[in-house]
C-alpha cells in the first residue's frame, strides 16, 4: 500500500457518487384548454422530444404532461407527478427533456432553484429548441437567463391582459365565466350575459330574504324543493355579490365599483335590504360571545364526546339551552335547569356561622406553620444567592486579570446568572406575606358563604372567573343519565365543604357532582387530628392578591 493510500482517510471533500445514465422522461404542456383542443402543439412537442432522445441515444421511461397547465407556478399536477416519478424511479433517471425552457417553467427564480436541486441529484433539464450544456458554468448561466426571460415574458403578457380586462370592466363588460344564474350568448357578434332559469329562482330567493326574512338555510330548502340544489355557503356568497344587482367589482378595478351592462337579477334596493339583514345575522340564531343568559357556555362540557357545549335560544319558547357542538351527539340541556343545579353546588361551599371562629383558628395555625417553613427556606435561598454573587465577582476578577479567556468568561457567567435567576424566582415565590391575615380569613369565609349570590349578581366575565376558580377543568354533563361531574375541584373551597360536613356529621359530599367522600382527596378533621394539605384554603390565603381580586360581595 502506497503512502498516498494510507492518508486517504484524511482527505477533504466528497467523491462524486452521482451516476449518469441514458434514461430520460419527456414533459410537454400548453397553457390553456383552447390550445390543447385547437392546435397540434402537444403532438409537435412530443415528436421533437422523442427525436431528441433518439439522436442522443436516450431511453424514454415515461411521458408526462400532454395537457394544459399554467407554468406561472410549479404547483402543477402533471409536473409534480413527473418530478415524483424521477425521484422515486428504481431505474436511475438523469435527463428531463422539454420542447423549450418555458414549457418546463415560467416561474423564474423558483425554476432556477428547482433545476439546481435536480442537478444535485444528477438530473439535467434539456431543451430541444434551446440546447445548452448545463453541466458547465456558462451553460448553466445561459439556461438560468432563459428561465428569467420566460418569467419576464409571462409578466409582460399578464400586464397586457390585465390592462385589457380593466378597460373592458370600465366599459361595463364582464370578461370572465358567467356567474351562477347567467348564460353567455352572442348577439350581433357581441357577448351578452342573460338571466337563465337558475337566475330566475335566485331572483325569488332575494325576494324571500328581503320580504319574508327567511334564513339562508330555509331559502336553500325552498330552492331544493323547486329543483335547484345549492349549498347555503354559495347562496350566502350570491346574496353578497353586487353583480346580481348590476354592479361589477374586480381586483383589477382597484376598489372601484362599475355599472355593468348585463341583465340584473334583483334591484339595488332589494340587494341592500338583503345585506342589511345579513349584517344583523338573521339566520335563526344569535351569536353573542358575552351573554349573561348562558354564562356556562363552553365551560360546560359534553360527557359523551368531550366537546364544549355552547348556548342557543329557542325563539318560539324564548328559552335558552346548552347543546354539544358535535354534530349528531344530541346532548343538550335547559339552561334554567343547569343553572339551578350549579347554584345548589355553590351553596355546598357555605361555612356555617357557628364554626367560623374554629375554621379561622385552623387557618391561622396552618398559616403560621407554612410561613415558618417559608422563612427557613428564605434564609437558605438567601445564602445560596450570596454565594452565587461571590462566584460572579470572582469570575470577573479572573477575567480582568487575564486568568481566563473571554469564551470561558461568557460560558460561566451565563451559567451563574441562570442559577441566580432561578434562586430569585423561588425566593420571591416563598416569601409571599399577608399584611392583614385576619381580613384575608374573613374575606375567604364570607365569600364562600355567599357564592350563589355572587354568581347571580356579577357580570358575565366575573361569572366565568368564579366558575374557573372553583372548577378549573369545567363541569361535564351526561344527558343519558342526567348527571354532572367534574374532573377537578378547587381544594381550597372543598376544604370548607369537608370541615363543615364533618362537624355537622353530615358527610354527604357533593351529590350534584356525583362526588362522595371516598372519592375526595383532602383529609377530614380539625388540627391537630389531621394535617391540612398545602393546596388547601391556606394556600389561597397566602396569595393576598387573589383574595382582594375576588368579585365584590353583594
Amino acid at each position: 500500500m502506497s503512502d498516498t493510500e494510507l492518508f486517504e482517510s484524511f482527505a477533504k471533500g466528497k467523491k462524486n457518487l452521482l451516476v449518469s445514465t441514458s434514461n430520460c422522461v419527456i414533459y410537454t404542456r400548453v397553457s390553456t384548454k383552447e390550445q390543447a383542443d385547437n392546435n397540434m402543439s402537444l403532438d409537435t412537442q412530443r415528436k421533437s422530444c422523442e427525436q431528441f432522445a433518439v439522436k442522443n441515444a436516450y431511453t424514454i421511461l415515461g411521458c408526462f404532461g400532454g395537457t394544459y397547465e399554467s407554468a406561472k407556478t410549479d404547483e402543477r399536477k402533471e409536473f409534480s407527478r413527473m418530478l415524483s416519478f424521477v425521484k422515486k424511479s428504481r431505474e436511475k433517471i438523469t435527463h428531463i427533456i422539454v420542447y423549450s425552457v418555458d414549457r418546463f417553467s415560467r416561474s423564474g427564480g423558483n425554476a432556477i432553484y428547482l433545476t439546481e436541486q435536480l442537478k444535485k441529484q444528477g438530473v439535467m433539464v434539456h431543451s430541444v429548441t434551446q440546447p445548452t450544456d448545463s453541466t458547465t458554468s456558462s451553460g448553466s448561466l445561459q439556461q438560468n437567463i432563459q428561465f428569467i426571460f420566460s418569467e419576464y415574458d409571462n409578466q409582460l403578457r399578464r400586464e397586457k391582459c390585465m390592462a385589457g380586462i380593466k378597460e373592458a370592466l370600465l366599459r361595463g363588460e364582464w370578461c370572465h365565466t358567467a356567474p351562477v344564474g347567467y348564460d353567455s350568448i352572442i348577439i350581433n357578434g357581441k357577448r351578452q350575459l342573460v338571466v337563465n332559469e337558475k337566475g330566475k329562482l335566485l331572483r325569488k330567493a332575494f325576494l324571500w330574504k328581503a320580504n319574508e326574512g327567511l334564513s339562508t338555510e330555509a331559502i336553500k330548502d325552498r330552492l331544493a324543493a323547486m329543483g335547484y340544489k345549492i349549498y347555503h355557503q354559495k347562496l350566502a356568497y350570491i346574496f353578497r355579490n353586487p353583480f346580481y344587482c348590476g354592479y361589477l367589482v374586480h381586483n383589477a378595478l382597484e376598489g372601484k365599483v362599475v355599472d355593468g351592462n348585463h341583465e340584473k337579477v334583483t334591484t339595488k334596493e332589494i340587494f341592500l335590504k338583503v345585506n342589511d339583514l345579513l349584517k344583523e345575522n338573521a339566520q335563526g340564531y344569535i351569536v353573542k360571545h358575552e351573554n349573561d343568559e348562558i354564562p356556562l357556555k363552553s365551560f360546560l362540557i359534553c360527557d359523551h364526546c368531550g366537546a364544549n357545549m355552547p348556548g342557543y335560544i329557542v325563539k318560539k319558547k324564548n328559552l335558552w339551552y346548552y347543546k354539544c357542538r358535535t354534530q349528531g351527539c344530541c346532548n343538550n340541556k335547559s339552561a334554567k335547569e343547569i343553572h339551578g343545579t350549579f347554584n345548589t353546588i355553590l351553596a355546598r361551599f357555605k361555612a356555617v356561622d357557628k364554626y367560623k371562629d374554629l375554621m379561622k383558628a385552623q387557618m391561622k395555625r396552618t398559616y403560621i406553620r407554612l410561613n415558618k417553613d417559608n422563612l427557613e427556606n428564605g434564609l437558605r435561598m438567601n445564602q445560596q444567592l450570596f454565594e452565587i454573587n461571590g462566584k460572579l465577582e470572582r469570575l470577573e476578577e479572573r477575567f480582568i486579570m487575564e486568568e481566563i479567556n473571554h469564551e470561558m468568561f461568557l460560558k460561566y457567567q451565563g451559567k451563574f446568572k441562570e442559577e441566580k435567576k432561578e434562586i430569585e424566582k423561588v425566593l420571591q415565590k416563598s416569601s409571599q406575606q399577608v399584611s392583614n391575615l385576619e381580613e384575608c380569613m374573613n374575606t375567604i369565609i364570607d365569600y364562600a358563604g355567599n357564592l350563589p349570590k355572587v354568581w347571580a349578581s356579577v357580570g358575565y366575565k366575573e361569572k366565568c372567573r368564579l366558575q374557573n376558580l372553583l372548577f378549573p377543568e369545567g363541569i361535564r354533563y351526561n344527558k343519558r343519565i342526567n348527571t354532572c361531574r367534574t374532573p377537578k375541584l378547587n381544594s381550597s373551597f372543598l376544604w370548607i365543604v369537608e370541615r363543615i360536613q364533618a362537624l355537622e356529621k353530615k358527610k354527604v359530599g357533593i351529590p350534584e357532582l356525583n362526588l362522595t367522600y371516598p372519592n375526595l382527596v383532602a383529609p377530614l378533621g380539625i388540627e391537630p387530628r389531621s394535617e391540612v394539605p398545602e393546596t388547601s384554603i391556606l394556600s389561597v390565603v397566602l396569595q393576598s392578591q387573589f383574595v382582594f381580586n375576588l368579585p365584590k360581595l353583594p
